[in-house]
């Protein structure tokens, strides 16, 4: 079983928390919550609360201590109790100038040094051209610490040029995104009443310093364009200047308003939004505005947000901004200029296209900023920082909801965009066996009755893609017709995952439903004759795998002469090409490699021929030799494959391949016993979660599905059919290490919830010779 090492290192966060109303505040939570959804038992994060003395909250079990930055005596208390406790190892500062501004200097100095423990400080302003005192004094905080945490290049650039601090000390880690399930735009219009209308939006705590009168001096030339516009600024007034000055800023902006006649174009969402609300009025956004007028703004969340919901942005030119949307991932303005904000403006509203094009480049630059892969970033840290941290991924539930959305009820879309599917993509055969043995494997996981509707609706798509003389096509367009493409290309493939399909389905014959096992073999029996004309590697290695796993419940002389028919020529192949260190069916690794060695242990254990085992032993790690590395997997690159006696690029890594060995490794564990096979199977899903040369999640927690690959130096985002069924499959191999309560079930004696057409079902194939 998977283990369940445990410690309790603490990682104490010094920082403002909610219900604190501040940037800093929700950035340290979500980040907070981002390292307990990515780490399981790895270390506890507790809080030490910011307050200023002028109010006091009510805070969630986390926060531990309490520290009033207007007492000095505080601070000396809380360096006092934090090196006491023998629980904490590591202290996350975050640091923003105005928190520390009640003592001097010198006592916020005399704090940091009395800690006992290294200091992680996170920067969230570095500003440029530093007068010698400030210098010095930033300078001194940072020599007080371990680590020095920024968010942006251009902060870690500053910080060696001007501030003369060795780059080794410095860490680059963005300010997070939440992922988002992309929504319809005009659907969330009408949710909040905003139908037909062209929406420009802001959003964050109200200051004279976002500048949002630019936008109001802007939006009556914006208007007379596009009357049907309307700019939603949404938030409440910064709790500090509240205290300090009133509202006097949003009542000069109200008055704006009115002087402007703008009342039918412009509303203020005067409060503080929960983040599921933000999140969907960003992305009925048609464009996001930021228009702070602050130069040396190192980072904005809010801008960070609206890139993550696919908001195209027109940005004044902080140095965030500059970083991630240049080269059209956005507009640059000037500060302060209402007259370049209208026309920017009145161009992207007049090009549809534009917009798409600047929000999907945003996109792509924001997403490596996703929670997931900051509270990676962070974790790699804290190991670095103490041998007490061992990084233990946690397994993240179970999740449908994209398999769900990528299929109708015809059968599953092959591609999506992002992750809407793409129904002009069409389906494949490909696709719809892989979704049937997905959707089996999780059947026998969950008993989920629903599974049967989606079960039988793939069997139902391999059916109709059967033909007359028992074989398969592969490719079907949006309109249901086969295309030409099914003409072009080898097939055999295709056809072996059918049969691997409908091997693994009446396999399950003990729980799957009669009439869907019935239908199944009925096909299958069909095909048969097809079986002996492979010689495609992989084609053979999924039909040994569907003929496997029906052998398991009918075992007939005939099955296991096919059996030994395919698993002969994997052998005689290997026998050819292997040589000198290359273990090897051929002269190349490609793409599904685990397949063929997983395949031949499969024949052994229906026929019980050594040489089928000891082939599959060789052959697998030697495949796994090529494939781990130290401290995770690095897949076969599909750029160039993998040649005998060179040397395969170090990107272009899929899903499949993965999952693929995932399953090997389950396969091969079962049957040898080996510990190392066990460890590997782990270290090889941990790809998905971000163990992988980006540090990047490849599995969307959000939507359910997977992007469909990773790239050098950019994971790309779509989440279509095969990465996201690679995923599930190699989610549900997993599975069975996890400890869970055992649970009694009951084969379910009535069809699915969506009975099969009346037309479905295949009439009776004639007899062949190899009978099963």
């Amino acid at each position: 079983m998977l283990s369940d090492y445990n410690t309790k290192m603490e990682i104490l966060f010094i920082t403002s928390y909610p219900p604190r109303e501040c940037g800093i505040a929700t950035y340290s939570n979500d980040l907070i919550m981002a390292l307990n959804e990515k780490f399981d038992k790895s270390f506890t994060p507790v809080v030490c609360a910011l307050e200023s003395g002028l109010n006091s909250f009510s805070y969630a079990p986390e926060v531990k201590y309490v520290l009033n930055t207007s007492d000095f005596e505080d601070y000396m208390q809380i360096a006092r109790d934090v090196n006491s406790n023998e629980n904490i190892g590591i202290i996350m500062l975050q640091h923003e100038f105005g928190f520390f501004n009640a003592i001097s200097e010198s006592e916020f100095l005399q704090f940091l040094s009395l800690f006992t423990k290294p200091i992680i400080i996170t920067f969230h302003t570095v500003l440029p051209d530093p007068s010698p005192e400030l210098c010095n004094k930033v300078k001194g905080i940072i020599a007080a610490c371990k680590s020095v945490v920024v968010m942006t290049q251009n902060s870690a650039e500053i910080l060696i040029n001007e501030y003369k601090v060795e780059d080794e000390k410095i860490d680059i880690i963005p300010h997070g995104i939440h992922l988002v399930a992309h929504l319809n735009k005009e659907s969330l219009k009408a949710k909040y009443g905003l139908k037909g209308r062209k929406i420009l939006s802001t959003f964050g705590l109200i200051s004279s310093g976002k500048s949002i009168e630019t936008t109001l001096n802007a939006l009556p030339a914006i208007v007379e364009n596009n009357p049907d516009v309307l700019f939603l600024a949404i938030g409440k007034t910064h709790p500090d200047i509240v205290r300090n000055e009133g509202e006097i800023y949003r009542q000069s902006l109200e008055q704006k308003v009115i002087a402007l006649g703008l009342q039918n174009n412009v509303k203020f969402i005067n409060k503080y939004l929960p983040l599921s609300e933000l999140l969907e009025y960003l992305q009925l956004s048609d464009i996001y505005l930021f228009t702070s007028k602050d130069p040396h703004q190192a980072v904005s969340g809010t801008f960070s947000y609206a890139l993550s919901c696919c908001c195209p942005i027109i940005s004044t030119p902080i140095p965030h901004a500059k970083e991630i949307i240049k080269d059209d991932a956005g507009l640059i303005i000037d500060f302060e200029n209402p007259a370049q904000l209208s026309k920017a403006v009145n161009l992207l509203l007049g090009d549809a296209d534009l917009r798409t094009r600047l929000s999907n480049n945003g996109l792509q630059r924001i997403v490596p900023a996703a929670w997931e892969n900051v509270a990676m970033a962070y974790g790699k840290l804290f190991k670095k920082l103490s041998n007490q941290v061992s990084l233990k991924f946690k397994i993240p539930a179970l999740n449908l909801n994209h398999i769900k959305q990528l299929t109708t009820s015809f059968g599953m879309i092959q591609f999506s965009k992002i992750n809407q599917p793409d129904l002009s993509s069409g389906y494949t055969l490909d696709d719809n066996a892989r979704a049937m043995i997905a959707l089996c494997m999780h059947y026998e996981v969950t008993r989920n009755k629903e599974d049967l509707f989606y079960i039988s609706t793939y069997l139902q798509f391999i059916r109709n893609c059967q033909q007359t003389a028992g074989d398969f096509l592969n490719y079907i367009d949006e309109n249901k017709n086969f295309t030409d493409q099914n003409n072009e290309t080898n097939l055999e493939d295709s056809n072996g995952r059918a049969i691997w399909a409908l091997g693994y389905l009446i396999s399950l014959d003990q729980i799957i439903p009669d009439f869907l096992v019935s239908s199944a073999k009925t096909i299958l029996q069909k095909a048969l004759p097809l079986v002996m004309k492979m010689h495609s590697t992989r084609a053979m290695a999924f039909s040994i795998n569907g003929l496997y796993y029906y052998n398991s419940v009918n075992k007939t002389h005939g099955t296991l002469a096919l059996i030994e028919i395919l698993a002969d020529r994997l052998v005689n192949m290997y026998k050819h090409e292997s040589c000198n260190g290359w273990e090897w069916y051929e002269s190349y690794l490609t793409y599904g490699n685990s397949i063929l060695p997983e395949a031949l242990l499969c024949a052994y254990l229906a026929t019980n021929k050594l040489i089928y085992k000891d082939t599959a032993y060789v052959s697998f790690n030697f495949l796994l030799s090529k494939t781990f590395h130290k401290t995770g997997i690095k897949p076969i690159s599909n750029k160039t494959w993998l040649s005998k006696g060179k040397i395969a690029h170090n990107f272009g890594e899929q899903p499949i391949d993965v999952a693929y060995t995932i399953m090997a490794l389950d396969k091969f564990n079962q049957v040898f016993k080996l510990e190392g096979y066990q460890q590997k199977l782990k270290i090889a899903f941990y790809w998905f979660l971000g163990n992988n040369h980006l540090g990047q999640i490849i599995y969307n927690p959000c939507t359910g599905g997977s992007f469909d690959g990773l790239e050098e130096f950019q994971v790309n985002l779509n989440q279509g059919a095969e990465s996201t069924l690679s995923y599930l499959m190699a989610r549900l191999t997993l599975e069975k290490y996890v400890i869970r309560p055992q649970k009694t079930f009951e084969k379910p004696d009535h069809r699915p919830v969506k009975p099969l057409k009346n037309n479905w079902l295949p009439a009776p194939a004639a007899k062949i010779s190899l009978s099963i």
